[in-house]
């Protein structure tokens, strides 16, 4: 049954990047989640032709998904693997067709073998820490903000964050990190103009995947020949039910933890400061320290740098008064459910002091993003030092957003900086 009677032909599709380059996407979610919360969205048909919602064409109609745009059905699609397959594709790049890397990586694989593959690089994080290096993580991030008072592309230089810690984890060659930090900014936003191939997206996306995985294994060799004290040599001496890790499965690990940070991350601090330089907010932040932890949940919310999560049912179930049928790619929209008002009091406002924030930036249940504690401490030591840096920042040039259906994300933001004279 549909919740409401919104008129249906003013939705857009979901699924061309323009919406999120060009327009502003929550005022599309927030129509949905009154109206139509569990939206039929064809793909690849002409848009005259698409249904909207449980009174459109059903499923048989042709490829498409459907979108659940409220905090209640985001959050169960995310918890409940019994109903919600991982291993079916998890982004909208592989619907329609099955996912090579289903039961090999761990985003792409459902419990219990999930867990298997989990417990190896949850136990070795515990060990090499973020707060292992802290002196050094400061340094890179100083490293990251210009002092000479002139304006800078703030949104630039916060791309290199998500490597100041992982190369440090990884013990990736400092070298290497632009080149990594680029290709897993492909690997998420293959329609991008600035990173696309003359070929399309499709090819974009196989050579970023090629070159990261090529990488990946030749730091997996080298560290087998020449043992580190860094994660990727941490899993190279683990055993786990007394069976080593084999190489492809670090790998893999290393992959995921380079794309669940290295483009997400990055998105986090430019979301906040374009927020800030909105309502006035930035100097007030700084000066309440009491604020920082709160604060930072605020950007994670705000920010939400992976819209979307993408599950498929293994049997027919019903959200938000729609039954969806068995073998159905449903779309999980977690920027939408992070502005729901059901749950999120004036969820357009952003407030450092909100409390409580249970926000699903990092998804939610076996999923759960294994970098969490590790984000949350960079964020941390990013805005500890971004205050004692500037006294105020100001916006000083249009942004320009990232084409992106899954990376809610921009890619160019000018800035001024007043430099403070003394810390914080």
């Amino acid at each position: 049954m549909n919740t409401g009677s919104a008129p249906r032909h003013a939705v857009p599709d979901l699924a061309d990047p323009g919406l999120y380059a060009d327009h502003d996407p929550h005022a599309v979610w927030r129509a949905l989640r009154a109206y139509d919360p569990v939206y039929w969205q064809p793909v690849g048909a002409p848009h005259a032709a698409r249904g909207q919602g449980a009174g459109g064409p059903r499923p048989d109609a042709g490829l498409g998904f459907w979108a659940a745009t409220r905090y209640a059905d985001v959050d169960r699609i995310l918890r409940d693997h019994e109903v919600f397959t991982s291993e079916r594709g998890t982004l909208l790049s592989l619907i329609g067709r099955p996912d090579p890397a289903a039961g090999h990586q761990m985003a792409a694989t459902d419990p219990p073998r999930h867990d298997a593959l989990r417990a190896p690089l949850h136990k070795a994080m515990r060990v090499r820490s973020v707060d292992a290096h802290t002196r050094e993580v400061r340094a890179g991030i100083r490293a990251l903000l210009p002092l000479d008072g002139g304006p800078f592309d703030f949104a630039a230089g916060m791309r290199d964050l998500p490597l100041v810690v992982l190369g440090l984890l990884l013990g990736l060659p400092e070298a290497d990190r632009p080149h990594l930090a680029r290709l897993a900014m492909t690997a998420s936003a293959e329609d991008d103009p600035d990173l696309m191939l003359p070929e399309g997206p499709a090819a974009t996306l196989r050579r970023a995947h090629r070159e990261l995985f090529a990488y990946f294994t030749d730091l997996v060799r080298a560290r087998a020949r020449d043992p580190r004290d860094d994660l990727v040599g941490i899993m190279l001496g683990m055993r786990h039910d007394g069976v080593r890790m084999p190489p492809a499965a670090i790998v893999s690990n290393c992959y995921s933890l380079l794309l669940g940070a290295a483009v997400t991350l990055s998105q986090v601090p430019v979301a906040t400061v374009m927020a800030l330089a909105e309502n006035g907010g930035y100097a007030a932040w700084a000066a309440r320290p009491d604020l920082l932890d709160s604060g930072i949940e605020e950007s994670l919310r705000w920010a939400t740098p992976a819209r979307y999560f993408m599950r498929t049912t293994r049997r027919p179930v019903e959200l938000s008064g729609v039954v969806v049928p068995e073998g159905q790619p449903v779309v999980a929209f977690l920027a939408s459910a992070n502005r729901d008002r059901r749950v999120f009091t004036d969820p357009d406002v952003f407030d450092v002091a909100r409390r409580p924030n249970r926000h699903l930036a990092f998804g939610a249940g076996p999923h759960y993003c294994i970098g969490a504690n590790m984000a949350r401490l960079t964020l941390r030591l990013l805005f500890t030092e971004l205050f004692a840096a500037y006294a105020k920042l100001d916006v000083v040039g249009e942004p320009v957003r990232i084409r992106s259906v899954f990376l809610a994300g921009v890619k160019s933001l000018p800035v001024q900086g007043r430099l403070r004279r003394a810390p914080v």
